[in-house]
């Protein structure tokens, strides 16, 4: 039988040769892991491309509007600084174990100042209160709203003790009401359906996302509700609360007098369908009976001007609550919010 052997090959690596060896793998994989970010980040920025490419395609979707009378902004970007002022007013009218009452509270006016960046349809913005850096104003005040094409609400609330006004009760006189004994909070919301989305836009009047081209005018469906619960804390104490919310429409118009300008005004009466509301004097509570009609009642204007890539305004909010009867409670309420503003589209 024939034997094979099987010789194995030693290999001898030198001392001069292992700096050069170390030398390489160091390279190989600094250069691996230079690809590999290298290919993270290409594809980061292809995840980028794609959603960038979506936000676009929603927003510039011509689908659902008529050309003729709405228009995107051709440009992505939008710089808006806004300048706020709002107040509310409370009054009441009644009797209480026969004796006649009215009331009258008033905020101090609010003022803000916001800046706000908007990209395609997406935005964020900062406000800020000259006053309450100040340390003159510790009031809150939360708002918010949304206007689409189709949908679109307001929601405010209010958390308030810079309220002064006075108070007459037969037998009582009247009582100047200083501001250091009435609390207040308030929340309201407002919500619509726009049935002519095609030609109408409120985005166009309040946010300055769509152009309105020409005329048009829509009907709305509108749900509304308001919040609120009063106290005096004096030498008559008195508590007033209320929760009231209901269904109505409206319409709203937007005016193209010209090129470049809008004119924008809208009403949505809803009338009251759940209401809950009592005042109580001390330990005397005086319950609101239904008195038809009651009603919540939003109103909304805008004035528009466009040129170039600018755009110039003023908007205004206007909400109004009327329940009750004055032989036995009644209650006004309202609140307003005006708002000018100048934006750049880049």
């Amino acid at each position: 039988m024939r034997k094979f052997a099987v010789m194995k090959r030693k290999t001898h690596i030198s001392h001069a040769q292992i700096p050069r060896m170390a030398a390489y793998v160091v390279t190989t994989t600094l250069l691996l892991a230079f690809a590999s970010e290298a290919g993270a980040q290409s594809r980061d920025k292809q995840r980028r491309a794609q959603v960038d490419s979506l936000l676009a395609a929603r927003y510039y979707r011509k689908g659902g509007i008529d050309t003729a009378y709405l228009q995107r902004p051709t440009s992505k970007w939008t710089i808006t600084a806004k300048a706020n002022v709002s107040g509310m007013k409370i009054q009441t009218e009644g009797n209480e174990s026969d004796n006649h009452f009215t009331s009258e509270i008033k905020s101090d006016r609010k003022a803000t100042i916001s800046v706000g960046v908007s990209y395609v349809g997406l935005s964020l913005s900062l406000s800020l209160n000259p006053a309450k850096l100040a340390g003159k104003y510790h009031d809150y005040e939360f708002n918010f709203r949304s206007y689409g094409k189709r949908f679109g609400f307001d929601f405010s609330y209010q958390d308030a003790k810079n309220f002064t006004g006075w108070h007459e009760h037969d037998g009582l006189g009247r009582i100047d009401l200083p501001t250091d004994i009435l609390s207040v909070k308030t929340l309201n919301m407002n919500a619509f359906y726009v049935f002519n989305h095609r030609r109408f836009s409120y985005p166009a009047a309040f946010s300055q996302s769509y152009i309105q081209r020409r005329s048009a005018g829509s009907f709305l469906l509108t749900v509304s509700a308001q919040g609120q619960q009063a106290n005096l804390d004096g030498e008559q104490t008195s508590e007033l609360e209320m929760m009231n919310i209901g269904i109505g429409g409206g319409y709203g118009y937007n005016y193209v007098p010209a090129k470049g300008w809008l004119l924008h005004i809208s009403a949505q009466p809803t009338f009251i369908v759940y209401s809950k509301t009592s005042l109580t004097f001390s330990d005397s509570r005086v319950p609101l009976r239904y008195h038809f009609p009651e009603a919540i009642i939003t109103g909304r204007s805008a004035l528009v001007r466009h040129w170039g890539n600018k755009f110039l305004g003023m908007s205004a909010v206007y909400n109004f609550t009327a329940i009750g009867h004055k032989d036995n409670l009644a209650v006004h309420n309202t609140k307003w919010r005006v708002q000018t503003f100048f934006g750049v589209r880049l």
